[in-house]
């Protein structure tokens, strides 16, 4: 592949997740080239092909002659294994949004599809990837924390906070147990996708709490509310805990080599390598310490980026971007997550699953 060449690629579905890739290939030219955005109905291709100026088309065989690079894969939830597996046995390589399947069956197919016909797939699981996350996480991986032992996460849900939670406590996977429950609470709603609330309106929100013991002693307690994401009133915390220190929010506290205690704040970190997918918006924000916890838009669009930027090694030489196996492992938990919350105070217990034997220790 010539390094001067954009990645080409395509992207099936339409939706507001879809849209987060086609920024990305507007923002970097010279990094990534939309050849189609795949719709199902004709008058949603019109539509967005008039707002966003970009190659629409309802038709697949198009896509397919197209010759992309790769295909993102941004459906719908449930539809996000069926269309992965039918572009990867059409022998295309596909990152695909979160999670990859919804129940332990669809991801046992998408693995028996890598393991058994050498499908090339990824999953765009970047909150990782964030740079206030990416401190921490290096934090973590010089052992200034020493072995982490125990997380409370209230930032994302579902499978991304599985994913955070494996690489906070730096854990392989291992034996779990969980239990927890859900809750309704009534919130004043402030923002939103689409911007600003302000009519006063108040909605009931689901909250899940829920309580994860590793086979190693390691522990983490996970607590979300979808309207975290978007609110004015409602913020979003990490907590990570060793022996010689702790993560919270934005500050790393730690015993030094002297015994003494010491105090970091946390700015963004920022790889070289993706030095090209920085907007002035980041380097702004790199400029300027923030006590609070920030994890918007800007940072998401980041992560997004230099997961596809990655995607040229892997075509060129198999180094995964977020391997499948991982991915399947965060919405293999969120199942068992789900299993909890449907019968609160249940103690819920993992199984070994195939992927599980090829895993590594996770190392932030």
């Amino acid at each position: 592949m010539n390094d001067k060449k954009p990645l080409t690629f395509v992207i099936i579905g339409s939706g507001w997740r879809a849209m987060f890739f086609v920024r990305i290939a507007g923002r970097y030219p010279q990094l990534f080239r939309l050849k189609y955005m795949l719709c199902r109905s004709q008058e949603k291709a019109d539509r967005i092909r008039a707002d966003q100026g970009i190659p629409v088309t309802v038709s697949a065989e198009e896509c397919e002659k197209a010759e992309p690079d790769f295909v993102v894969v941004a459906v719908s939830k449930a539809s996000i294994c069926q269309v992965t597996t039918e572009w990867a046995l059409k022998g295309f390589p596909v990152i695909c949004e979160t999670p990859a399947g919804m129940n332990v069956e669809e991801l046992q197919r998408l693995w028996e599809l890598k393991e058994g016909h050498g499908a090339r797939i990824q999953v765009a699981e970047q909150y990782h990837r964030y740079p206030v996350i990416m401190a921490g996480l290096e934090a973590v991986r010089r052992g200034k924390l020493g072995d982490p032992y125990g997380v409370r996460l209230s930032a994302a849900h579902d499978y991304h906070g599985v994913s955070l939670i494996r690489r906070m406590l730096n854990i392989a996977p291992e034996p779990v147990k969980l239990w927890g429950r859900s809750y309704v609470f009534p919130v004043t709603e402030t923002d939103s996708r689409h911007g600003a609330v302000t009519d006063g309106r108040v909605e009931d929100r689901g909250r899940t709490c829920i309580t994860m013991e590793f086979a190693s002693g390691k522990m983490a307690y996970y607590d979300f509310s979808g309207v975290q994401y978007h609110s004015f009133i409602r913020s979003r915390h990490v907590n990570v805990q060793g022996r010689d220190g702790e993560w919270n929010d934005t500050v790393v506290r730690y015993v030094g080599e002297d015994h003494l205690p010491a105090e970091e704040h946390l700015k963004l970190c920022l790889p070289r390598r993706y030095r090209e997918l920085e907007t002035e918006e980041l380097k702004c924000m790199a400029q300027n310490w923030n006590p609070v916890l920030e994890l918007d838009g800007v940072q998401d669009e980041y992560a997004i980026a230099t997961m596809l930027f990655d995607m040229k090694q892997y075509l060129e030489g198999g180094r995964e971007v977020y391997p499948l196996a991982e991915a399947l492992e965060d919405a293999y938990v969120w199942t068992l997550m789900e299993k909890a919350v449907k019968d609160p105070g249940a103690v819920v217990e993992s199984q070994a699953m195939p992927w599980h034997k090829v895993m590594p220790k996770f190392i932030p």
